[in-house]
């Protein structure tokens, strides 16, 4: 993509998508005030488009406490102070749109921040005002409520209930939150959160944006009897997680996002291990895509990739919308650490500090699973510093961490603040060209991280910017990487190869040995050197057929 190209003109030009992610906190502080802005981004367009994007997928820039990294949304018609404006934030939709590049925002729709105003007035009200109604306000178990009323357990661990005092400091009624308790959960079945999250939608489409992404997507209908967890729960039964009656709230939306001349799109994040279950959200009349979070988390092996693979084709069989694959994302560790360490696969659960990686060895992997990736049919999303080879930054200074999920395992688990450091643009200078002022960095950067900028690797043509670039541009222009056409070929224990088309396979070795490629005309692309025509170890290439 160049600067005069325009978007692609296609009704549903998500298909075959290449999207990146903005985490705006850590991309580029043009104010250098030490926080990543709308402005740098703006400014960071021309390398964003010569990367060679369709679209870009910002994490909340609304009005915020950041008590959770911006998904506690105080309000949605208000950029956050630190990000810039709401000029600021149409001023970039616009420019972006001019070099080919729309943009995705996030919404949140299982709950809210509790600095907004309907959770602080909630607050003020006394127990059973309708004010409260829009949120889950409930009595306590036992004589004195004082027993949690469920035994829900949150997504970042720790209690689901929080109990308010009232005026005069005596103990409260319960509120819950899936997450923190900065982030009280909305009541689906409240007419007023319905509308207002309707009105954000069209508040956002109106002002160019093509998308949205739906954080949490499975979460926003409860039983209202609020019960207790059993051990195990029928599809649909569960109290508060894909529950029937959320599939009500995304067909109201896709009529909304249907409704503009150009359609705009709905992406959900559902994190659900029942495939029949997860495509109920592709059908036609709801979302357009849902991540593949089940790819991403995988171990770098053969069978278990392949496996994945053939089970994401099987599911989406069902259902028109493409497959999406993901490597990572603000959530998760990266990729060069990941694929660095013993267990390759990734889960919350595991996270844990002084967990041996090698560097050099999750960086061959990183470079060849890229390759495998955008050679998939479907959507392909890039986490900021992907593209990049950055490592997690697990050595973290003491008091540096911020994520909620850190403190709330009792420091036990590291978080995901390792993975939001911000991005080296320069080789040296204080903040590394995230700003010109010098002003440190929210997070801080580790020595040495100016050996992943971004200037460097422009001047690489074996780097990881340049590998990015190189595949992105063969997406766009090989007929076989365009079209729907994929199949598995023959390959030897330890290797995965399939097709594209008539005349493009990719070949993956994940052994330590190099292998044979097969038969080719010609080699498009490759993630290593090759020796001959012999693929090293924990490497990918595509070749001409």
């Amino acid at each position: 993509m160049h600067e005069s190209q325009q978007p692609d003109a296609a009704p549903e030009w998500w298909r075959n998508a290449v999207i990146y992610q903005v985490y705006p906190r850590s991309f580029a502080d043009a104010d250098g005030d030490g926080t990543g802005d709308l402005a740098g981004v703006r400014e960071r367009l021309p390398y964003l488009a010569a990367l060679g994007v369709d679209a870009l997928w910002f994490t909340p820039w609304y009005r915020s406490p950041q008590a959770d990294g911006g998904y506690d949304v105080a309000d949605y018609r208000e950029i956050d102070p630190a990000f810039g404006t709401l000029a600021d934030a149409e001023a970039l939709i616009a420019a972006a749109l001019a070099l080919g590049i729309r943009t995705i925002v996030d919404v949140v729709p299982n709950h809210i921040s509790a600095q907004h105003p309907w959770f602080q007035e909630a607050l003020a009200a006394a127990p059973g005002d309708p004010a409260r109604d829009r949120f889950w306000f409930r009595d306590g178990k036992g004589e004195h409520g004082d027993g949690l009323p469920t035994n829900w357990v949150s997504s970042f661990a720790g209690e689901t209930w929080t109990r308010t005092t009232g005026p005069d400091g005596t103990p409260g009624q319960w509120y819950l939150h899936l997450f923190t308790p900065e982030q009280p959960d909305l009541n689906w079945n409240h007419p007023d959160v319905a509308a207002e999250h309707e009105a954000v939608l069209r508040f956002w489409y109106d002002r160019g944006v093509a998308g949205v992404r739906i954080d949490s997507a499975a979460m926003l209908a409860k039983d209202p009897d609020l019960p207790d967890l059993a051990e195990h729960h029928g599809p649909g039964e569960h109290p508060h997680n894909d529950r029937d009656e959320v599939h009500d709230v995304y067909r109201r939306w896709r009529k909304i996002a249907d409704s503009y001349d150009e359609p705009r799109l709905l992406v959900g994040e559902v994190w659900l291990e029942d495939t029949e279950r997860f495509v109920r959200y592709l059908r036609d009349d709801e979302m357009h895509t849902a991540f593949n979070f089940d790819f991403m988390s995988r171990p770098w092996e053969a069978g278990a990739i392949r496996d994945s693979i053939a089970s994401t084709f099987a599911a989406h069989a069902a259902v028109t919308a493409p497959p999406t694959w993901v490597l990572s994302n603000h959530d998760v560790t990266r990729p060069v650490t990941r694929y660095g360490r013993e267990d390759s696969s990734f889960s919350f659960a595991a996270k844990r500090f002084g967990t041996p990686t090698d560097l050099a060895l999750g960086a061959r992997r990183a470079r060849a699973a890229a390759l495998l990736t955008a050679a998939l049919p479907g959507v392909l999303y890039i986490y900021q510093g992907d593209e990049l080879g950055l490592p997690e930054v697990e050595d973290l200074p003491e008091g540096a961490r911020e994520d909620p999920m850190h403190f709330r395992s009792g420091g036990v688990d590291p978080g995901r603040d390792g993975c939001r450091v911000p991005l080296p643009w320069t080789p040296d200078g204080p903040t590394y060209g995230f700003n010109t002022t010098g002003t440190p960095a929210w997070m801080p950067q580790p020595a040495g991280w100016g050996a992943h900028a971004a200037a460097l690797q422009e001047a690489d043509p074996d780097s990881f910017l340049h590998l990015y670039r190189a595949a992105i541009r063969l997406r766009r222009t090989e007929p076989a990487l365009r079209g729907p056409d994929f199949a598995w070929a023959d390959a030897a224990p330890g290797v995965l190869a399939f097709t594209r088309g008539a005349d493009l396979q990719c070949v993956v070795n994940f052994g330590d040995d190099p292998i044979d490629l097969p038969a080719h005309k010609g080699v498009l692309l490759a993630s290593a050197p090759l020796g001959g025509d012999r693929l090293p170890g924990d490497a990918a290439a595509w070749l001409r057929v």
